[in-house]
């Protein structure tokens, strides 16, 4: 496996870019919304005849919005089944051919075979290989370019208002019953990933419904991949739902990092962003379990900010609703005080949370 890290290695998740039936309207959403910059933009005026696409920018976080510019083709095809979400997961590598060869090699079928793409910022070469469903990883080698972020895009500045989003934490992958396995095993062979931690149904669980999930993590521990599959339940669990509505496996969240979770969640309410509800008895309950914390616990009770410690430290945390009509994809916002962990203590309470609003869609 550390010879597998040595000779894949990831510098950083380059970008994660979204199919969208509006880029336009998504990417005023997530600036207005989120506090993300448009820093470039690339589409007929750029060259580019088959679609536009909007880069924002918030702290090392990359977001890229793509709408198709005509009825046909892969992108119309995709948002037709799955609605708006996740196509890319892009990682910034020393070299395109070499990671694109190896992870092919190791199993990865290709998406793109290595190519050149230029402008006059200069050149950066490209790959891509499919992953669960039909979410691709590219490979993205920057090789000295000097444009506002990949050729074939124009700077196209319209600032936004920082929420204090830092990076990305982690990216969720929602695959099929009895597929858990076999993706960590891709993650694990493709690009020597490494089981970081593992949650069966005894672990995320309800009255209801339950799922397991496995934490695939690169050697760095930089880049983590969770995969869950729904468990056997009593009724539908989020997984299915999700599974249903995207019409096959996908992203299911993306866990963004911030260093004040106070001050980001406040920001993101004001401006009408819907977060999961969280009964006031959780709040009674955790206190004692979570113990001294450096917030104001007033403060995080207040805004319905869920809570957990480990042996490393703890971590605050709270989950947006699903941010398209179809219940798909969401975010989670995460603050860590030592903690590297997932929430493992807050699985029932939030799964409880995600239950009610899968009853008022009559989807329980």
């Amino acid at each position: 496996m550390i010879s597998q890290v040595d000779e894949l290695p990831i510098k950083s998740i380059h970008h994660v870019e979204f199919w969208v039936g509006n880029a336009k309207q998504a990417e005023y959403f997530y600036r207005n919304a989120f506090g993300f910059e448009r820093i470039a933009y690339s589409g007929p005026e750029t060259g580019v005849r088959d679609r536009a696409s909007y880069v924002l920018k918030q702290g090392k976080i990359r977001f890229v919005f793509t709408s198709p510019m005509g009825p046909d083709g892969e992108i119309s095809e995709h948002i037709k089944r799955h609605g708006d979400g996740v196509r890319d997961i892009a990682f910034e590598v020393e070299s395109a051919d070499k990671s694109f060869k190896l992870a092919t090699e190791r199993g990865g079928v290709s998406a793109s075979e290595p190519h050149e793409v230029s402008d006059g910022g200069g050149a950066a070469r490209m790959a891509a290989i499919h992953t669960y469903g039909d979410t691709i990883h590219s490979f993205v080698e920057k090789n000295g370019y000097q444009g506002p972020f990949l050729p074939k895009f124009e700077a196209n500045v319209i600032p936004g208002q920082d929420v204090g989003l830092l990076k990305v934490d982690h990216i969720v992958g929602n695959v099929e019953l009895g597929k858990m396995d076999e993706w960590a095993k891709f993650y694990e062979d493709v690009f020597g990933f490494y089981r970081f931690k593992s949650f069966d149904d005894k672990d995320i669980s309800t009255e209801f419904t339950a799922l397991m999930s496995k934490v695939m993590s690169n050697g760095s521990g930089l880049i983590k991949f969770p995969l869950n599959e729904p468990a056997p339940g009593r009724k539908k669990s989020q997984i299915e739902e999700y599974l249903d509505f995207y019409t096959g496996p996908g992203v299911q969240h993306i866990a963004l990092l911030t260093g004040d979770i106070l001050a980001t969640v406040a920001a993101l309410r004001d401006r009408g962003v819907d977060f999961l509800y969280v009964p006031e008895t959780y709040y009674g309950e955790v206190k004692e379990r979570i113990g001294q914390i450096q917030e104001d616990f007033g403060s995080v009770q207040s805004l319905g900010i869920l809570i957990d410690r480990d042996e490393e430290g703890y971590l605050l945390q709270l989950f947006t609703k699903p941010v398209e009509d179809r219940p798909t994809l969401f975010f989670e916002i995460i603050q860590r005080r030592g903690s590297q962990s997932f929430g493992k203590g807050n699985f029932k309470a939030l799964f409880e949370a995600i239950e009610r609003e899968q009853e008022r869609r009559g989807n329980l």
